[in-house]
């Protein structure tokens, strides 16, 4: 059987259970003055109104502890109440308490007292005129004993059950708290991942431009101007966007939901290649609308690729081919030509691949780069599509 080990009271609390065993003892304790008042037992009336109230009272006094030493106190009241009518609620309360505990061994040694104690009640009454019958001698102790032991081990249930259910609180409480902070976890993550992205490309566009411009002495006033608008323009988009993914980072509110590019702003993203200085060509076969996730995935393929070449093949030419249709597969390839300038020397983060791999792979797809034979390189996506309803119905 469970252990129940009940928590300290408050003074009020311990007040009322004690004013209960008070209330309980006394119709006992009048019942006892109204025999010895009217001549019916030999009890002497000094014990009466001196005798009984102090033991009753030092009984009181002991259940006081009786949650700090509750076998201890338990049996050592029920034994003294057997000289005290005014102690026998104080002798209920006590076994009431350890009941509560739902301890068995402690409950039997407890019951076995109270019917041993019972045998020996009220002896400075001389007996009260209770009955002398054995076995009403043993029922009335085992009835009393036994409704206190129920009261008790209802009570002990009760708490369990209430303890139990504050701590399943506490711990779904718990749990809901650890579920939203690894939920803003994840979104601070997967913002901080998209911004990386967008950020490295706008600073290779930036070096690359600024390359241009140390390298071609022989620009034209014109296209020296193109190139620092281009330079101002980059840098400014790489600083909002850094100052969003700062404020998204430091804020422990839910995160701010940020669009997400997807197959049709790749256009936009040639033409921002382009008025940096790269040669980029698109081949797009694409029929229909991916899910977000692929598409966003297949922009940041091209992206990285973009992204690579910008850095270690400036002046190349890149061709990007997209094709794909819903129930086959999307496939993207970003293939640049060798470099036909000296690499821009910009900073590399070196997880470029690694977080598109990691990309590609949580969508279920397969990515491939290497060099090529033309000493260019090329990166590839096989993106899965799964095809529509009515065409999985078919």
């Amino acid at each position: 059987m469970k252990t129940d080990l009940a928590p300290r009271l408050a003074g009020r609390q311990q007040a009322w259970r004690l004013a209960a065993a008070v209330a309980a003892g006394v119709p006992v304790w009048l019942t006892a003055g109204v025999l010895v008042h009217h001549g019916q037992v030999a009890g002497p009336h000094l014990w009466f109104r001196v005798g009984d109230p102090l033991v009753a009272l030092c009984c009181l006094t002991a259940l006081w502890w009786r949650r700090r030493f509750p076998l201890a106190v338990v049996l050592t009241v029920t034994l003294v109440s057997a000289v005290s009518a005014l102690a026998t609620g104080a002798a209920l309360l006590g076994m009431v308490s350890l009941s509560a505990r739902r301890r068995p061994l402690e409950i039997g040694a407890a019951v076995l007292v109270h019917v041993g104690a019972f045998q020996f009640a009220l002896a400075p009454y001389a007996a009260l005129g209770l009955p002398t019958v054995w076995w009403a001698q043993l029922l009335f102790p085992v009835l009393t004993g036994g409704i206190a032991v129920a009261v008790g081990v209802a009570v002990g249930a009760r708490r369990a059950e209430v303890r139990s259910l504050q701590e399943q609180a506490r711990s779904a409480e718990r749990e809901q708290s650890a579920r939203t902070a690894q939920a803003r976890a994840t979104e601070r993550n997967r913002i901080a991942r998209e911004m990386h992205d967008v950020l490295a490309h706008r600073i290779s566009l930036v070096a690359m431009q600024a390359a241009v411009l140390d390298h071609r002495p022989d620009l034209t006033p014109e296209d020296s101007g193109t190139l620092i608008r281009g330079i101002a323009q980059s840098s400014h988009q790489a600083l909002e966007e850094l100052r969003d993914v700062l404020g998204v980072l430091r804020t422990t509110a839910d995160p701010p939901e940020t669009s997400q590019p997807s197959v049709e702003n790749i256009p936009d993203l040639l033409d921002d290649a382009r008025s940096a200085g790269l040669d980029v060509t698109l081949t797009d076969s694409v029929t229909g609308t991916p899910p977000r996730s692929v598409g966003r995935t297949c922009y940041r393929t091209v992206q990285e690729g973009l992204t690579n070449a910008a850095k270690h093949a400036p002046g190349s030419r890149v061709h990007v081919v997209l094709e794909g249709k819903p129930g086959h597969a999307l496939a993207v390839t970003v293939h640049n030509s060798p470099a036909a300038a000296a690499p821009s020397g910009a900073p590399a983060s070196g997880f470029g691949l690694l977080g598109l791999a990691e990309r590609v792979s949580l969508v279920g797809g397969e990515l491939i780069h290497h060099p090529t034979a033309d000493d260019g390189y090329l990166l590839a996506a096989q993106l899965p599509w799964p095809g529509s309803r009515q065409e999985e119905s078919a």
